[in-house]
């Protein structure tokens, strides 16, 4: 493995690279609702919902959420099915779970406040170093780094590193070089200023917009024509493959649900019954039998695709309409209103949900 050669004049002029990076960014910086108002319980809620989803995304999830808990208080307080619904459509719903958690210590341990230091901010749930170091830098205004996906791209980049960005002890490295980068007196614009510039000018996937990048001068990847190689692309191991049944059961003005466990992927969420394989009618026929549902009709519906991080679920399925003893039955029966205001079902379902309109 490629070793990080420190910092030093001759490979990188701080001083200047800090001017041209926050002057830049004092011009072009994203207007953020979380940026307006950088209170410590806003940055930490925005950062942690922008873990693994867009920017776009995020702000009116953000928005509505601050506006149901608006303090650490009521984050801690909220009932679970409620929070989960707040979180519906984000995905990695332990995010959430463990903001919860982290709220509830807050309360109970530091007067419902978030500490300003790192190693204290890294003992809560949820929050590792990334994130410590922009609520530390942003709402607090201490000197420490905020290194995430983007920032590892620019470092590898501006060094013209072929080292792989995603091994553990690269990253603490290319921590420490953005350390000595770092410009104390605004700590936190440096760090958003380096986050804005991963997200619209030094882009992944060998298209960045180098004409526009306010640091090209600095960038030894930008100098060598290797911005389409660097950073070194790890090949992944690929996702494991499930496949699943799923059963859309109707009846009475009704929908079958049921709630997923409390460990594994998509805990303590709500879903269609679904089981592993695909089924034929008569499978299905047998299922709903042993369950107690007299089914009317018996529709399929086509094959829909969910990618997580580490699998893929490929599910088919089928939309029945039956007779049902909803009182005496495995399932929790919702309607379609209670479905869409009450009940927290991750999008791996969302075409399914469609057929129920």
């Amino acid at each position: 493995m490629e070793k990080l050669a420190g910092l030093s004049e001759e490979s990188l002029n701080i001083n200047q690279f800090q001017q041209d990076l926050l002057n830049w960014y004092y011009e072009n910086a994203r207007v953020l609702p979380w940026r307006s108002d950088p209170k410590p319980y806003y940055v930490w809620i925005s950062e942690i919902m922008l873990q693994q989803t867009r920017v776009e995304t995020v702000i009116p999830y953000f928005t509505k959420f601050i506006s149901e808990l608006p303090t650490i208080k009521a984050l801690a307080g909220v009932e679970e099915e409620k929070l989960l619904k707040l979180w519906q459509g984000l995905g990695y719903y332990n995010r959430a779970l463990n903001l919860k958690r982290a709220a509830q210590i807050l309360v109970e341990e530091h007067q419902g406040q978030l500490p300003s230091a790192v190693k204290e901010l890294m003992l809560l749930p949820g929050i590792g170093a990334y994130t410590a170091g922009a609520i530390a830098s942003i709402a607090f205004g201490e000197a420490v780094p905020a290194v995430d996906g983007n920032v590892l791209r620019i470092m590898a980049r501006l060094l013209e590193s072929r080292a792989d960005i995603n091994n553990a002890k690269v990253k603490k490295e290319m921590q420490t070089l953005v350390s000595q980068m770092i410009f104390k007196e605004h700590p936190g614009d440096f760090n958003q200023a380096l986050m804005d510039l991963g997200a619209t000018v030094c882009l992944p996937n060998g298209e960045p917009k180098c004409d526009k990048c306010p640091v090209n001068t600095h960038c030894r990847a930008y100098k060598n024509g290797l911005t389409a190689t660097i950073p070194v692309k790890v090949e992944k191991k690929a996702r494991n493959i499930d496949k699943k049944t799923v059963f859309v059961i109707f009846s009475k003005g009704y929908y079958a649900l049921r709630k997923r466990g409390a460990g594994g992927l998509l805990p303590n969420l709500w879903e269609f019954p679904n089981e592993e394989g695909y089924w034929t009618e008569n499978q299905c026929r047998n299922f709903l039998d042993k369950m107690r549902i007299l089914p009317e009709k018996i529709v399929p519906i086509k094959t829909s695709k969910h990618i997580f991080s580490h699998r893929e679920w490929h599910m088919k399925g089928f939309f029945i309409i039956a007779d049902a003893d909803l009182n005496h039955s495995d399932f929790t029966w919702v309607t379609k209103e209670e479905m869409d205001n009450q009940y927290s079902i991750p999008t791996a379902f969302k075409e399914f949900i469609k057929l129920c309109e």
